[in-house]
């Protein structure tokens, strides 16, 4: 839709996702993200944290892809995630009869910091018995573990030199130069 605001935001959960089913049968998972701006202080030699923003967040499962679902079994209080979505704007009646108004993130995509940790990708096969992705072969998994043997499919997308499979590309990550652990 035209006019959309669309944002990228990098941050950490604050909290386990919240998953939950609606009246209607529609199912949303519900979250906050904090994203501060770290600053090295050349006074004191020390690196602090600039003013926090905590942004809500919302993603919805779909009849094409159960987003709400995918987050609430994989993401966890603390993790550093980047998302991508839609502000909205929403009004709502409070316990106490107060109008309230807030701003949130709709998101549309999301998935985990790789800066200091890893993940393993698992995609999920859709109703139509394929796994929905846009150029992939049915039996695509991700990583290493997708292959003809295993899938029964010639996969282009699997090689011995998987960048993200064990021993691949990175499997030292660097140290950043004095940057503290979260």
């Amino acid at each position: 839709m035209a006019g959309e605001t669309i944002i990228t935001i990098v941050g950490n959960l604050t909290r386990d996702p919240e998953l939950r089913t609606l009246n209607n049968g529609s199912v949303v998972a519900n979250f906050t993200i904090a994203s501060s701006e770290r600053r090295f202080n050349r006074d004191t030699n020390q690196w602090e944290d600039g003013d926090a923003l905590f942004l809500n967040c919302n993603a919805w499962d779909t009849q094409h892809a159960p987003l709400a679902s995918n987050i609430a079994n994989s993401l966890a209080k603390g993790m550093t995630v980047l998302a991508q979505g839609r502000l909205a704007q929403r009004s709502y009646q409070a316990q106490d009869g107060t109008q309230r108004t807030v701003v949130e993130l709709r998101v549309d995509q999301i998935g985990p910091s790789l800066r200091r940790a890893t993940a393993q990708v698992t995609r999920q096969q859709n109703s139509n018995g394929g796994f929905g992705g846009f150029g992939q072969p049915a039996g695509y998994t991700g990583g290493t573990t997708a292959s003809a043997a295993n899938t029964g499919v010639s996969d282009p997308f699997a090689t011995d030199g998987d960048p993200w499979g064990v021993g691949g590309f990175g499997t030292t990550p660097a140290a950043d130069a004095g940057e503290p652990e979260f």
